[in-house]
């Protein structure tokens, strides 16, 4: 796990050039804090908005709190008051640690996992690619391999439960109204600024039990550290004097019970026979009818299989699969034509010409093998646009729930027509790339159709932010020209096929209750 650094806003300067004056005897990455905030809108109706997988937020009950008069609820404050009152500078930094907020911590948590887990399988003494066993998922080579598209359906689905679960617990929050620990009793001072927003049931033991219930289908071998992890934010609450264990207890029950209904859907999506090998050759005789003359290979030696050929009949989320085949856009110029020889020229250009700011964009960009991928990217600046906005918890899963979900969407769209048409990348006609040649089909670009499907999702939730958004989306697109793996007519037609993409996920926004 990152290493964090807590330091109060008068020392960060000083820390950042005693930083400077020492970097060359010490290797330890400190990063800026990540400030508590109360939210700028507590999203009261958030319990009415329009959730993915629940019918409604009553689906799932939560039976209703012991009075803030009972006896019971007055022996929680007391231990929560004993609990609260000395902490270890160990617990300190815990707490401030999840004090960024629960949805934002565990998809960091997600896209690290992921990045750990992006490693392709080596192939063995026979020349063969083992697969990864899900049943044995810390055998050589351990499960998952964290692919891009992996990495996109495992934070949907996690954004997803973390949604549906945060939409029900504000509903029952502002059902049974039970005040904070702090606003009950005088005598426990909390750690961290009160919100007004009720405390029953917790929404971190929601967001926690709900990330790990869906995180540990998603990376079996990480059980322990995520069993840790959940443990560790649940007792960071007590700690903080935020809640009392009845508002935890409730909470951890209520994102269980969600995330098991969204992984009820993910059993289901297709995703298990998405790497079916036995399809390919269907699909390159598919693609030489349409005139695909000289079909993909793969340029690794010994020859890999190519990477979930039939990813895109997984289930998308915004649309049906019949909308897939339908977002299949043109074709790519044939082969040997003016078109694809001065895309082709293009390349050989670069290649011979590239510029520096040319080389920084391609490896910013490459999210290849040991990162959390291009959807991981654009999870990242979604959490850390959200987190500026000062959002609710609500409010941030569905910021991630939205952008997730267009990008693993994107993701099934861009598999279906790479392996619709078998499409041959730059490297069989000689160009070599410092980027890493990755192991499918060219057209479409996915970095391009990943990115404008999350910039159209963030430009519209961001309006103030749209053209950043947009732009940070074309070079994404242009970063794979200048890595040499694609040629402008794969990344124009992505970002194009992307925007579209995205569109299905704002007219949800606008659909949803939320507002913008």
């Amino acid at each position: 796990m990152k290493k964090y650094s807590f330091l109060p806003p008068y020392r960060t300067l000083l820390a950042g050039l005693l930083a400077i004056t020492t970097l060359s005897c010490d290797k330890t990455i400190h990063e800026p804090v990540i400030p508590y905030y109360i939210p700028t809108n507590l999203d009261a109706n958030a319990g009415t908005w329009k959730t993915y997988v629940l019918a409604s937020p009553t689906e799932v009950t939560v039976p209703a709190p012991s009075a803030t008069t009972s006896a019971e609820y007055k022996a929680e404050l007391s231990s929560l008051k004993q609990q609260s009152a000395s902490l270890t500078p160990e617990q300190k930094q815990k707490v401030e640690y999840w004090s960024a907020g629960a949805v934002y911590r565990w998809n960091e948590i997600a896209r690290e996992l992921a990045a750990r887990y992006n490693l392709p399988p080596a192939s063995g003494p026979d020349g063969k690619y083992p697969v990864p066993d899900a049943a044995n998922p810390l055998a050589d080579p351990k499960f998952p391999f964290a692919n891009p598209p992996y990495t996109a359906r495992a934070l949907a689905y996690l954004s997803v439960a973390q949604y549906d679960a945060l939409v029900t617990a504000w509903h029952y929050k502002y059902k049974y109204n039970r005040m904070s620990p702090a606003q009950a009793e005088s005598s426990i001072k909390a750690a961290l600024p009160v919100s007004g927003i009720p405390t029953y049931p917790s929404e971190d033991a929601v967001v926690a039990s709900a990330s790990f219930a869906v995180l540990k289908a998603m990376f079996p071998g990480e059980v322990p550290y995520l069993e840790a992890k959940m443990k560790e934010h649940q007792e960071s609450r007590l700690w903080a004097g935020m809640n009392v264990q009845s508002d935890l207890t409730a909470g951890a029950e209520l994102g269980t019970a969600v995330a098991a209904k969204v992984m009820g859907r993910a059993r289901t999506d297709g995703m298990s026979s998405s790497n079916n090998q036995t399809l390919t050759a269907g699909m390159i005789e598919n693609a030489k009818k349409l005139g695909v003359t000289e079909p993909w290979v793969t340029q690794e030696t010994p020859g890999r299989p190519p990477m979930l050929p039939a990813y895109g009949l997984v289930t998308p989320w915004n649309f049906d699969k019949a909308t897939v085949a339908k977002l299949r856009p043109e074709a790519p110029p044939a082969l040997g034509s003016e078109e694809f020889k001065k895309a082709l020229d293009e390349l050989k250009s670069i290649q011979k010409n590239q510029t520096r700011e040319q080389a920084r964009i391609a490896n910013y960009w490459s999210d290849g093998v040991g990162s959390y991928t291009p959807p991981g990217h654009w999870h990242r600046t979604a959490a850390n646009a959200a987190h500026d906005a000062r959002y609710s918890e609500v409010r941030m899963a569905r910021t991630l729930a939205l952008v997730g979900t267009a990008l693993m969407d994107a993701g099934i769209c861009c598999w279906d027509v790479k392996f619709w048409w078998y499409y041959p990348r730059p490297q069989q006609f000689g160009l070599k790339t410092s980027v890493g040649t990755p192991n499918f089909p060219s057209y479409t670009s996915g970095h391009s159709t990943f990115s404008a499907a999350a910039a159209e999702v963030l430009g519209h939730i961001f309006p103030a932010q749209a053209k950043k958004f947009s732009d940070m989306a074309v070079e994404a697109s242009n970063s794979r020209m200048y890595g040499l793996i694609h040629y402008r007519f794969d990344c124009e037609v992505g970002l194009k096929c992307g925007k579209n993409i995205g569109s299905y996920a704002v007219t949800r926004a606008k659909a949803d209750g939320a507002g913008n």
